[in-house]
C-alpha cells in the first residue's frame, strides 16, 4: 500500500487507514491501494489454486489455466461480448468470462485428454487461435473495443474502480469448493480403480474439479484480464511444503498465490520510472524460467 506513483511511508499509510480523512494520501490508500491489494489477493489465490487442481487432476506438472487455454477462453469471450455490446456490466463480463473458460476447457480436454503433451499443445494452440481472433476484432472495431483492450494483457491497474463484490464472492465460493474437493482428489491421484475402492465418485470428482478451475480462472480473468504462469509457479513451490498431501497443497497455494501476485504487482509499479508494467508481463517473466525448470526437472515424465 506504500508503493506507487506517489510513495507513502508506512506511518502515513497506517494513519490513512485509521483516520479515514479526506487528504489526497488518505484517498489514495482507501480508494486505490486497498481495493487493488484485495483484488491481487483474490486473483492470486484463484489462479494458484486453479493451477494446483488442474495439475493434480491431470498428473501433469506443466498444466496451468493459462497454458491450457482457460484464461484465453475467458478473455476471448469478454472481447466478443464487448464487440456485440453485451459486456457493459460487471455481471455480464463475469458470466461471459466463465462461459468462455468452460468452453475452452471442454475443447482442450476433448482434444488432449489422452496424453499430457497433447493436452499442453492443445491449450497453447487454442490460446494462439483465440488471441488471433481477438486481435482481429480489435483491429476491425477499435472504437467499440477501446475500453476493453486491457484483455490483451492482464493488469490490476485501474481495476480497483470496478464493482468487485460479485467476482470476489464467486472466487471465495470456488475456493471453499476447492478445499472440499481436495480430499476426493487425493484418492483420484492414486488411480481410478483405487479411488473407486475408497468410495470416491471418479466422474463426479473430475467434473467438479474442471468446474472449479474454470470458475476460478474465469472470475479472475473477468476482473484482471488473462494472467498466465501464476498457476504454474505456485503449485511447484507449495508442493515442496505439502509433503504429498493434496489438502495441504491447496492450503499452501491459497497463501502463496496471493503473495506472488502482490510481489508481482509491486514490481509492476516500480520497474519503469514513467509508468506501470502490466502485472501479466511480470508473472510471465517469472514463469518462463519456471516452465523451463519443470521440463528439465521432470524430463519425459512431465510430457
Amino acid at each position: 500500500m506504500a508503493v506507487g506513483a506517489q510513495a507513502l511511508s508506512p506511518a502515513r499509510v497506517w494513519e490513512a487507514l485509521v483516520s479515514g480523512g479526506g487528504a489526497p494520501a488518505d484517498l489514495i490508500v482507501h480508494e486505490v491501494r486497498v481495493p487493488r491489494m484485495v483484488l491481487a489477493l483474490a486473483v492470486g489465490a484463484a489462479l494458484a489454486v486453479g493451477g494446483a487442481l488442474v495439475q493434480t487432476m491431470t498428473r501433469n506438472p506443466l498444466a496451468e489455466p493459462g497454458l491450457l487455454g482457460v484464461t484465453a477462453g475467458a478473455g476471448f469471450a469478454v472481447t466478443v461480448g464487448s464487440a456485440l455490446g453485451v459486456a457493459g456490466s460487471q455481471y455480464a463480463r463475469l458470466t461471459l468470462a466463465v462461459v468462455g473458460a468452460v468452453g475452452a476447457a471442454l475443447v482442450v480436454f476433448a482434444v488432449g485428454r489422452a496424453a499430457p503433451l497433447r493436452l499442453l499443445l492443445a491449450g497453447v494452440a487454442l490460446s494462439a487461435v483465440l488471441a488471433g481472433i481477438s486481435l482481429g476484432l480489435r483491429l476491425m472495431l477499435p472504437d467499440t473495443l477501446d475500453r476493453y483492450r486491457f484483455w490483451t494483457v492482464g493488469s490490476l491497474a485501474g481495476r480497483e474502480q470496478l464493482a468487485l463484490t460479485v467476482p470476489l464472492l464467486v472466487i471465495a465460493a470456488a475456493l471453499i469448493g476447492a478445499v472440499a474437493a481436495a480430499r476426493p482428489l487425493s484418492a483420484l491421484v492414486l488411480g481410478d480403480d483405487v479411488a473407486r475402492e475408497l468410495g470416491t465418485n471418479v466422474a463426479r470428482t473430475r467434473v467438479a474439479v474442471v468446474a472449479l478451475v474454470t470458475v476460478l480462472a474465469g472470475a479472475a480473468t473477468a476482473v484482471a484480464g488473462p494472467i498466465a504462469f501464476v498457476g504454474l509457479i505456485v503449485p511447484h513451490l507449495a508442493r515442496r511444503l505439502a509433503g504429498g498431501s493434496i489438502p495441504w497443497l491447496v492450503a499452501f497455494t491459497m497463501v502463496l498465490g496471493p503473495v506472488l501476485m502482490l510481489v508481482s504487482d509491486v514490481g509492476s509499479r516500480v520497474l519503469l520510472p514513467t509508468g506501470e508494467v502490466p502485472v501479466a508481463v511480470v508473472t510471465s517473466v517469472l514463469g518462463g524460467p519456471v516452465l523451463i525448470w519443470v521440463v528439465r526437472r521432470y524430463g519425459a515424465a512431465a510430457l
